[in-house]
Formats: structure tokens, C-alpha cells, sequence
């Protein structure tokens, strides 16, 4: 008997057309899935929904007036019956409206009702700076979400992560918040067709080294492996993960990682609320193998200027990131 082998195909696309794919793949798979939000006749805020309105009707893809704690409080109350809600805040800023509704009900109703509901809702939002948007539309603000009981964050890095995870957040009983940072939109890469959803809470390894690991996720992952790129050629070899899920945090690749290379260095484009809770688990259990100092790397505590140039003096960028890491190598 002969076998035929098997060929998988292998795609380059965006990462918004891999957010694309998730939702479309996702809404074909399951008729309990439904988006609501803003402004989907032009695509989406960033143009993730695309035809999305035209393949599924207006039943299924609900567009909202500009009330934030409103129709994230109707994904809450259609959670709670049956469908799987997918709703989009345009601005990951104008997430403020709408923590009661996070914070106070979809994160707690599972609890409060002694396990009669579940809230399978996502939460999808744009974050992060570098596009000008000034301070009240280019903020990371995952820190807060990170300490809300029943509630899970997720901030892939590349368009296979994205679609995996966001495949994984739709069938997920939680509510699930999914950041999407502006500035990975079109940025490209591999996808295998074959690729099954990718569980919640993997981190994953994207470079080995043995002196130090970096530990970030979203737009700050490029960021740290270029970092890593460069002290290499010095001599400096970085082990670099990709947390991809914040919560629940996969804190056995990185207490793994640390015990290895003995130095901690994380990286997040928020003011260090993320990394703060990230470095702390980490020397609760890795103290005894400590070489150096832990070390965050996060934008400065002031709001995000419009003007680029203030946007990078802001941000961090990679010489942040090299001198982090040379922080971590020096013995006081």
C-alpha cells in the first residue's frame, strides 16, 4: 500500500487578515458567535471585520452606537444566553468606559452565580503608541486588567499567534480581553493552514541563550529580539520569550528560562504595571538562582505625547532594552 504524503500549505498574511481569519473561520464554525461594535461599515476601526458585515448580516455583526459600557454590557447579557459576543473597542483607552461592565460582571458573574452562567465573551482592542494618536488614544493599560479575578488577557505577537489565540479566545467559557498593538497590523508572517487553535497561558520560546533571558509580548517582542540580534554580535546571548497570554501567565517556560541563564529582564510599552507583577512571581521562585539584578524596561511614567520624536523619548526603544540587559550583567 503506497501512502500519499501530505502537504500543508504555508500563507504570508498580515496580521490583520489573521485576526480577519479567526473571526470569519469562527463565525462559519459556530452560529453562536456574533460581533458588536463601532463603525463596521468602513471595516473596522483598523479594518480587522473587513466583509465580515456583508458574509453574516446584521444579525450576527451588530453595529453600535458610541457607548462603550453600553454594548459591552449587551456582550455581557448575550454571553449569558447562549451566544459567543466578540465585541470590539475602537481605542483600548475607551476600555475605561466600559470597567464596569469588565470588571464588576464579566469577570464575576460566573462566581456570583455559583457557576449557573458562563460569560464566553472576547473583548478585542487595539493598544499601544507610535501612530501620534496622543494621550488618550495610544495607551497600554493590560496592567489593570491583570488583577481582576475571572477575567483573561491575551497579546499575541505575530499573525500565527494572533489567529491561533483568537480562535482560542472565541471557544473560551471565560471572558477573554484580546489586545491588539496598532502597530502590528500589517506587519506579515508565516501561517500554516494546518495550525490548530493555540491554547491560552503558552508562552513560547522565540530565541535561546543561555547569559540572560527578556521576557515581553505584543509590539515589544520585535522590539527585544532585535535587541537580542545585537548583543549577540557582542558576545551577550539573550534567551527571548513571548508570553503571548498575560493571564493566566505561563510562569513555568519562565522560572524554566531564569534558573537557566540566572538574569530577568521584561519589556512592556505600558509604565510597568505588567512587568512589575511578571518580575515579582519570578524572583518569588528563582531567587536562589539569581545572578544579577531584575530588571523592567517600560515607558516613562508621563502620558504618551502626540509628537513622534516625544513618542520614542516615551516608549521604550531597543538601546532601552541593550541597556536593560547590561543592567542585569553588572555586578555592583
Amino acid at each position: 500500500m503506497t501512502t500519499l504524503a501530505t502537504y500543508t500549505e504555508t500563507r504570508t498574511v498580515s496580521y490583520r487578515q489573521a485576526l480577519y481569519e479567526a473571526l470569519r473561520e469562527e463565525m462559519e464554525y459556530d452560529d453562536s458567535v456574533v460581533l458588536i461594535g463601532e463603525d463596521f461599515a468602513n471595516g473596522g476601526a483598523f479594518g480587522v471585520v473587513g466583509d465580515l458585515p456583508d458574509r453574516f448580516g446584521e444579525e450576527r455583526v451588530i453595529r453600535t452606537p458610541i457607548s462603550e459600557n453600553s454594548y459591552v454590557g449587551v456582550g455581557v447579557g448575550a454571553a449569558m444566553t447562549g451566544l459567543r459576543p466578540v465585541v470590539e473597542i475602537m481605542f483600548m483607552d475607551f476600555m475605561t468606559l466600559a470597567m464596569d461592565q469588565i470588571v464588576n460582571h464579566a469577570a464575576k458573574i460566573h462566581y456570583m452565580y455559583s457557576g449557573q452562567y458562563n460569560v464566553p465573551l472576547v473583548v478585542r482592542t487595539p493598544a499601544g503608541a507610535g501612530r501620534g494618536y496622543g494621550a488618550s488614544h495610544s495607551q497600554s493599560l493590560e496592567s489593570w486588567l491583570l488583577h481582576v479575578p475571572g477575567i483573561k488577557v491575551v497579546a499575541p505577537s505575530d499573525p500565527a499567534d494572533a489567529k491561533g489565540l483568537l480562535k482560542s479566545a472565541i471557544r473560551d467559557e471565560n471572558p477573554v480581553v484580546f489586545i491588539e498593538n496598532k502597530l502590528l497590523y500589517p506587519k506579515e508572517g508565516p501561517i500554516d493552514d494546518s495550525q490548530p487553535a493555540i491554547p491560552l497561558g503558552s508562552a513560547r520560546i522565540r530565541m535561546e541563550g543561555e547569559d540572560i533571558t527578556i521576557a515581553s509580548y505584543g509590539r515589544m517582542l520585535d522590539m527585544s529580539l532585535e535587541a537580542a540580534d545585537l548583543l549577540a554580535a557582542e558576545g551577550v546571548y539573550c534567551e527571548v520569550i513571548d508570553l503571548r497570554t498575560l493571564k493566566p501567565l505561563d510562569i513555568v517556560t519562565l522560572t524554566s528560562s531564569v534558573q537557566h541563564t540566572g538574569r530577568f529582564v521584561f519589556v512592556e510599552e505600558g509604565t510597568g504595571g505588567v512587568g512589575a507583577e511578571v518580575c515579582s512571581q519570578v524572583m518569588e521562585r528563582c531567587s536562589s538562582y539569581l545572578k544579577g539584578r531584575v530588571v523592567r524596561v517600560a515607558a516613562r511614567d508621563v502620558p504618551i505625547p502626540s509628537s513622534g520624536p516625544l513618542e520614542k523619548r516615551v516608549i521604550p526603544q531597543v538601546a532601552d532594552i541593550i541597556n536593560g540587559c547590561l543592567d542585569s550583567l553588572r555586578v555592583d
